[in-house]
């Protein structure tokens, strides 16, 4: 079944951080026993924030203490719990480096971690964009880390990962994004990517944010009568490396696109594999380079880190030319 996309839609905005308390609250609904944690930023009058006032009996506010947090996570799950567990994005992978290690992934717990406010959509500076957790993620064994590319994703991430076995790391931007799925009428299995857009002449794998922006960027390429295959890689762990070798074996050009340090996340998994493989055409990494990321609106931020549709389609010309 074709899966049908945003590529010739205007821009229609959702917001995953709003989806997912929104979702909550329907599992709850539904009579789903799961138990969450968060932090202080969750206001009263979100989705999520009206999930708590609902259901206050399974909610815990740890306020500003994420070491403790997810440490407490790990202690309701190991109680028997599935449990979700909200954290600001950059404060989950930084502060809480040693309880997600330790707590979480070596006691393999059914913890749903929950890190918003991902890439660099925290606006608040550059010691607030999290920019470094997927290379921290990737290294820590027994993590599953799902990066959804929009809202709707979200929602089917934050569904199926209650009868996931094991821990998660849900990667969700701040605000409002634009879709890439039309229609929630596709299937969605961890560890298994997606080919979103076909092509025969460069494949970008991509993963989050970036999925969009790829998918304008094959926009901007067809117009130019280049043939570019979008992927989105939603689970940068474990890494679908069927899909990888699919594009290896039928396109001469590979850009992997992320709104992450190009350090240790997809990218860096993608290159490791064709490298290994031994992949004889041309590939690039597109993400933050080794460097505190700039302050802006986000807009001005891709246009600066060339991590947009324009910048992804320069890269592409280059590397075809």
């Amino acid at each position: 079944m074709a899966i049908e996309t945003t590529f010739d839609f205007d821009q229609m905005l959702s917001n995953a951080r709003e989806a997912f308390g929104e979702e909550l609250m329907r599992m709850a609904d539904d009579g789903l026993d799961f138990v969450f944690t968060y932090s202080d930023n969750v206001a009263l009058s979100s989705s999520t924030g009206k999930f708590t006032q609902k259901y206050p009996e399974r909610c815990f506010n740890f306020g500003i203490a994420e070491p403790d947090q997810v440490g407490a996570s790990a202690g309701l799950a190991l109680a028997g719990n599935v449990v979700y567990s909200q954290v600001f994005g950059p404060f989950l992978p930084l502060r809480a480096a040693d309880q997600i290690h330790t707590d979480i992934a070596y006691n393999d717990v059914n913890v749903r971690l929950i890190g918003t406010h991902a890439g660099v959509t925290a606006g608040g500076g550059p010691t607030h964009n999290d920019i470094a957790d997927l290379a921290l993620y990737r290294a820590i064994p027994n993590l599953t880390v799902f990066v959804p590319a929009d809202a709707g994703q979200c929602i089917k991430g934050i569904r199926a990962a209650y009868d996931f076995q094991g821990p998660m790391i849900i990667r969700i931007n701040r605000g409002g994004s634009p879709n890439v799925y039309a229609s929630d009428d596709y299937e969605l299995e961890f560890g298994k990517a997606i080919e979103t857009y076909p092509g025969t002449d460069l494949a970008i794998i991509s993963c989050g944010s970036e999925v969009y922006e790829a998918l304008m960027a094959a926009r901007i390429l067809k117009e130019k009568g280049i043939s570019a295959r979008v992927i989105d890689m939603h689970t940068i762990k474990p890494l679908d490396y069927d899909m990888i070798e699919k594009c290896a074996s039928e396109v001469g050009v590979i850009i992997a696109a992320e709104e992450a340090s190009i350090n240790g996340g997809l990218g860096s998994a993608v290159a490791e594999y064709l490298a290994e493989r031994g992949y004889d055409g041309k590939f690039a990494r597109i993400g933050i380079p080794d460097e505190f990321a700039l302050l802006g609106s986000l807009p001005d931020v891709y246009r600066h880190y060339e991590i947009d549709a324009e910048g992804i389609a320069k890269k592409a010309l280059e590397l075809l030319a």
